[in-house]
């Protein structure tokens, strides 16, 4: 139900989506029925967002997508529909520019599924997801945790968190997606690392020194 739409209030109290994450052009993976291009203005430094349906092609492989083309590659519910999120995954990245991220929002087993599968709410779902578990009740489960880092040493995970903010735990099993405000999913947030960063283990800073001004005005303290 609207779960890109869902997301926007909270993706706006969060900076990092407005000042890193939806930043230049990107592109929308099954943004369809519920585009994030509805919200442009809201992220202002979101140059345009293309969105990519089932008229477009194959979502799984993307292949009229050019590698590294994107600044940014989102989906929001799209990978529990794809017939192998492992290569779904590592196609949305391949077409994420190095610096850019992939932003990516699943259903979580456990507030979604409620412990049945196939999907009581949506037959179309091939796949369960967790953040990470050493078991599941699911045949299809999938832990995030694993498929992002099989993506390699290029990717860093800079966001993971379950959104149950507004999931009530106290109710019998219900599809909770259906009412205004609960998302019932994970939200993972994952940087391309440029090949510098990979080949030196890690990011560093900037060339260049911190003037003194500079750091009496950062910190409060000046050592004079």
């Amino acid at each position: 139900m609207k779960e890109c739409s869902k997301s926007v209030m909270r993706r706006m109290r969060e900076p990092n989506f407005a000042n890193r994450y939806f930043v230049g052009s990107g592109l929308d993976v099954g943004g369809g029925p519920d585009p994030l291009s509805l919200y442009r203005e809201l992220f202002p430094r979101m140059r345009g967002v293309q969105t990519f349906d089932k008229e477009d092609g194959d979502a799984q492989e993307l292949a009229s997508i050019g590698e590294e083309s994107m600044d940014f590659v989102h989906s929001s519910h799209t990978l529990e529909h794809m017939r192998d999120p492992a290569i779904a995954l590592a196609n949305w990245f391949r077409a994420v520019k190095p610096g850019g991220h992939l932003i990516v929002t699943v259903p979580d087993e456990d507030l979604y599924e409620q412990g049945e599968f196939p999907s009581t709410w949506n037959g179309d779902h091939k796949h369960t997801f967790t953040i990470w578990k050493a078991k599941s009740w699911s045949p299809q489960s999938h832990n995030l945790v694993d498929l992002v880092t099989a993506l390699g040493t290029a990717a860093e995970i800079t966001l993971l968190q379950k959104l149950d903010d507004s999931y009530r735990y106290t109710l019998p099993r219900f599809d909770q997606t259906m009412t205004p405000i609960a998302e019932c999913g994970i939200e993972c947030v994952v940087r391309k690392r440029p090949a510098a960063e990979i080949a030196a283990g890690g990011r560093k800073p900037p060339m260049g020194i911190v003037s003194r001004v500079e750091a009496a005005l950062l910190t409060g303290f000046d050592p004079d």
